[in-house]
C-alpha cells in the first residue's frame, strides 16, 4: 500500500530544497506535480514544476471530480490531480505532496491515512531575509508573502509532525526520519511481512 506524505511551509521556509533533496535519495517516491493556473516563471517546465493550465481547463477538472484537492492563492487556482495518486498506487511507490495548508486540509478529510508535516522558518525575521535575497520581488509582494506566512504558521497543529529548519542537512536527515519510521508502521508493511508470518505459521496473533 502506498503512503502519501503531505508537506505544507510558508513560502521561503526551505520546503521546496527539502523536497527536492529527498525526491533524490529516495526512488521509492513519486512527486505530485501540481496543476495551476499561474503563469510559468522562467526555468520552469511544464509537467515538471507544475501542470500549467487555463482557468477553464482548471474548472473543468475541478467539476469533473479529477481533483483531489483545490484552492486560490494569490489569485491563481492550485490543484491535485487524482491521476497522480492512482499512478503512485499502481507503481507500489509513496507520493509526496507539496501543498498548502488549504489543500492539506481538503486532502487529509479524503486521506485520513495520509502523513502532514510542516516545516517552520527559524523566525519571522529569518524567513523575511530570505524572501528578500531569494528574489527580486517588489515590497508589497513580500509583505503579501509574510502576511499569508503568519496564516499558514497558525494551523500547525493540525499537522502530524513539524520541523524547525534552521539547518538544512538537519532538517533534512529529520525529514527522512519521518518517512522511514511511517514506513515501518505495521500498516504499512502488512503485505510484507504476511509471508514472514505465514513461514511461522504465526498468523497475525502476537504472542
Amino acid at each position: 500500500m502506498s503512503s502519501v506524505f503531505i508537506i505544507s511551509a510558508p513560502s521561503g521556509s526551505g520546503k521546496s530544497t527539502l523536497v527536492r533533496r529527498l525526491m533524490e535519495s529516495d526512488l521509492n517516491l513519486i512527486f505530485s506535480t501540481s496543476v495551476t493556473t499561474r503563469l510559468a516563471r522562467p526555468g520552469e517546465i511544464d509537467g515538471h514544476s507544475y501542470d500549467f493550465v487555463t482557468r477553464a481547463q482548471f474548472m473543468h477538472m475541478r467539476d469533473n471530480g479529477e481533483l483531489l484537492e483545490s484552492a486560490e492563492v494569490f489569485g491563481n487556482y492550485y490543484g491535485t490531480s487524482r491521476a497522480v495518486l492512482e499512478r503512485a498506487r499502481q507503481a507500489g511507490r509513496d507520493l509526496i505532496l507539496d501543498i498548502d495548508v488549504q489543500g492539506a486540509a481538503q486532502l487529509k478529510e479524503k486521506l485520513p491515512e495520509a502523513v502532514t508535516i510542516f516545516i517552520l522558518p527559524p523566525s519571522k525575521t529569518e524567513l523575511e531575509a530570505r524572501l528578500r535575497n531569494r528574489s527580486s520581488d517588489p515590497d508589497e509582494v513580500i509583505e503579501r508573502r509574510l502576511s499569508e506566512a503568519r496564516k499558514e504558521v497558525a494551523n500547525f497543529g493540525f499537522y502530524d509532525y513539524v520541523l524547525v529548519n534552521d539547518q538544512l542537512d538537519a532538517s533534512f536527515d529529520k525529514l527522512r526520519s519521518v518517512l522511514i519510521a511511517e514506513r515501518c508502521r505495521q500498516k504499512g508493511v502488512a503485505s510484507a511481512i504476511e509471508p514472514i508470518l505465514e513461514s511461522f505459521k504465526a498468523g497475525t496473533n502476537n504472542g
